[in-house]
């Protein structure tokens, strides 16, 4: 094996953990970035080393001291990361002899030079590009201002432990069967209370949908509310997994612009059968939809036999002035549907959502849900319905909303304060991101680029338009990041823009 580093113990492992020299094994590189996960990145090369054939049968490996030294992990890493392959197969041991590459293993064939014709090629999610965001498969910036994320550092695991504790014994005292699609009933009444109570929702329990989601919920709506051929309108800018849905499902969507009181409902096409909406938040910009234009849309859907769906996305967070009132507490005419989800309130793994349809979508909506996937976990439901009722998600958004108006404030300070030759954030007084305009000659793709040198993750806007973006603006999520990353993030981001602009 080459020498990649000095057989010596580092004398700060938290560096030797976060330098991304490579440690060359015969013909596979190992690398360790950060501290996030170590195991699981040395187990995924070592892996893949084995499987396309890069460590040849029989090939010795280097002990497990040794090779915890040269990367600087524990040897308890290395020690974990050998037993899980020589237990699938992919090492051998031999007591006394060391470790080696085991000698049966079947190879990955290499990739073709042509991709292989199937059914999806020339689909509709060939087409998608990177308008639909994916999981991160990377490791993540030092400091990253993703949207969309929560802080599962602030979140009060103990109290949610005991409710699924409390789960997991109604759960043994049942016998296997199907539930209700619509979901558990105490789950179903303590959302229609939350509701009630936040955002002046009022509606019976029995009509509270439980979902995997918002998005699953905006699927259900599309494929009862709507066939194919059939015309969506929604916001432009406006969140593009929605848009993907509706295109992937049939529907023609026809985006409408917006202005600082929202959706521009004399845009709308007539035509529109479904008219999808963010109301409290515009995402991704931030306005909230004026009261004027609320009343108008109703009307408006009331005149053209149109649903108006309300995603909520994140309608529990207003830091500056009153709340609005939710389109569905104005809606007499039954032609709102409020969708809703747990995903910026406790996290986005959680995958609960919910929907309030108007009545006679209801009966329609659970049939979808059951030919679909019948039913979200029970376990997860019964578990979030006491965590509700008992009054610890109510505790958890008073902290949350402390903490996000901190970060909140932060962000704006330095945004208006030592970045502002650079940006100009956008009015938004709710939610967990916000979004600042880009000053200048500059375009969203330098910005990111310059930022990632320092390992500050930023992320545009411009996908998130149907057409060409009027300028360039950046996403500035601070739901997964403290006051601290906050400064720390934003005093690099203005290092790295200085340094660029002095090198130009």
């Amino acid at each position: 094996m080459a020498p990649g580093r000095p057989l010596r113990r580092p004398d700060n492992p938290r560096l030797a953990h976060s330098s991304c020299e490579p440690l060359r094994l015969m013909d596979v590189h190992l690398t360790i970035h950060g501290r996030q996960n170590l195991a699981g990145q040395l187990y995924r090369q070592l892996r893949a080393g084995v499987m396309d054939g890069r460590l040849a049968p029989g090939q010795r490996l280097p002990s497990t001291r040794e090779l915890a030294l040269r990367l600087g992990v524990s040897r308890k890493t290395t020690l974990d990361v050998f037993e899980r392959l020589i237990a699938e197969g992919y090492l051998r041991s031999r007591a006394g002899d060391g470790t080696f590459v085991a000698d049966a293993m079947t190879r990955l064939a290499p990739p073709p030079t042509k991709p292989a014709t199937s059914p999806a090629t020339g689909s509709i999610w060939d087409e998608m590009g990177d308008a639909l965001p994916m999981t991160r498969t990377e490791a993540p910036p030092d400091y990253d201002f993703v949207g969309g994320v929560t802080d599962k550092r602030v979140f009060p695991f103990d109290q949610w432990r005991r409710c699924v504790s409390h789960a997991l014994r109604v759960q043994a005292r049942g016998r296997g069967a199907y539930h209700d699609p619509a979901g558990e009933q105490e789950l179903r009444l303590a959302v229609a209370r939350y509701l009630a109570f936040s955002r002046a929702v009022v509606s019976h329990w029995q009509e509270v949908i439980i979902t995997q989601g918002a998005q699953q919920a905006l699927d259900l709506l599309t494929r009862v509310a709507i066939r194919p051929g059939e015309v969506i309108a929604m916001e432009d800018p406006g969140y593009p997994p929605a848009r993907i849905l509706f295109a992937a499902l049939g529907a023609h969507v026809v985006p409408v612009a917006v202005d600082e009181e929202g959706l521009i409902v004399d845009a709308l096409p007539p035509n529109a059968r479904m008219v999808y909406v963010t109301p409290s938040h515009q995402f991704p910009l931030g306005m909230p939809m004026s009261l004027e234009r609320r009343l108008a849309l109703l009307a408006w859907a009331q005149r053209h036999g149109a649903l108006v769906v309300e995603d909520d996305y994140d309608g529990e967070y207003r830091f500056e002035g009153r709340p609005m009132e939710s389109l569905k507490s104005l809606d007499t005419a039954g032609v709102v549907a409020y969708v809703g989800t747990f995903s910026k309130t406790i996290f986005p793994e959680l995958r609960v959502g919910y929907v309030i349809p108007p009545a006679p979508l209801g009966t329609a909506l659970r049939r979808a849900r059951q030919v679909s996937d019948w039913h979200s976990c029970t376990m997860t439901q019964i578990a979030l319905a006491k965590f509700m009722l008992d009054g610890y998600f109510a505790k958890h958004l008073r902290r949350m909303h402390k903490e996000y108006a901190a970060r909140r404030a932060a962000l704006l300070e330095r945004l208006r304060g030592d970045l502002a030759q650079w940006f100009t954030p956008l009015p938004s007084a709710a939610g967990i991101h916000l979004v600042a305009a880009i000053r200048g000659p500059h375009d969203e793709a330098a910005m990111i680029r310059v930022a990632a040198t320092r390992s500050v993750g930023l992320y545009g806007t411009a996908g998130m338009f149907a057409g060409t973006a009027p300028r360039p603006a950046l996403l500035f999520g601070y739901g997964g990041i403290d006051v601290a990353g906050v400064q720390g993030g934003l005093g690099r981001l203005a290092d790295a823009l200085s340094g660029h602009r002095d090198a130009d």
